[in-house]
């Protein structure tokens, strides 16, 4: 699995879930498909218009996720940014081209309403639960950073294996100190709330 096998899934899931935030500061989500793949960015159509569009203008966070038929969840966090003026008539028509239902939706000279968004740098995180153990990993693309999550075994750890036996995909190791392994791991918190001496941090 990478970032661009990611691209690839996202793709075929088709209608994607896009996350922003309001001026007021409430979640707004909404599906979207007028979108356009590389093998390294992304490229997304709605109107200058609507309120998706000033959130996107204004801060430009987003968070999108697909989930595929496999039990596979693939979040991309991003700022996604217009893409430059000159180029705004390529991309739309790119995405006209490869959507043909946009065409009933704005007809003939009406697209012009529209506006690209790019996304070129972003964090992927991919997360399989159709799988025993479950896996996950996360990826960048561009100049995308990475935010540690999870949990952490501490050298304050006596031993114990409390952990272990709590740890519903059984990924933490024997050892000194015992060790999660971070790509099986659901991040549920079970082995941190049952360590009797608190050696088990959060990322």
């Amino acid at each position: 699995m990478d970032a661009k096998t990611c691209l690839q899934k996202l793709q075929y899931v088709g209608v994607l879930a896009f996350a922003t935030v309001d001026g007021a500061g409430n979640p707004q989500i909404r599906n979207i498909s007028a979108i356009h793949y590389e093998p390294d960015a992304l490229y997304f159509f709605t109107a200058r218009g609507k309120e998706f569009c000033k959130e996107l203008l204004t801060d430009g966070r987003v968070q999108i996720l697909g989930y595929t038929k496999y039990k596979e969840m693939i979040r991309l966090s991003a700022k996604a940014v217009p893409v430059p003026q000159e180029e705004q008539k390529r991309w739309i028509d790119t995405i006209f081209s490869e959507q043909p239902y946009l065409s009933n939706v704005y007809p003939g000279d009406t697209r012009s309403i529209g506006i690209v968004f790019q996304i070129k740098d972003a964090a992927i995180e991919y997360f399989h639960l159709g799988v025993n153990p479950i896996f996950r990993e996360s990826y960048v693309i561009g100049n995308g950073s990475l935010s540690p999550k999870g949990y952490e075994i501490t050298d304050a750890c006596i031993g114990c294996g409390k952990c272990a036996q709590n740890c519903p995909q059984k990924c933490i190791t024997k050892g000194q100190p015992f060790a999660i392994q971070q790509e099986h791991c659901l991040h549920c918190g079970n082995c941190y709330e049952n360590c009797p001496v608190k050696a088990i941090i959060r990322k």
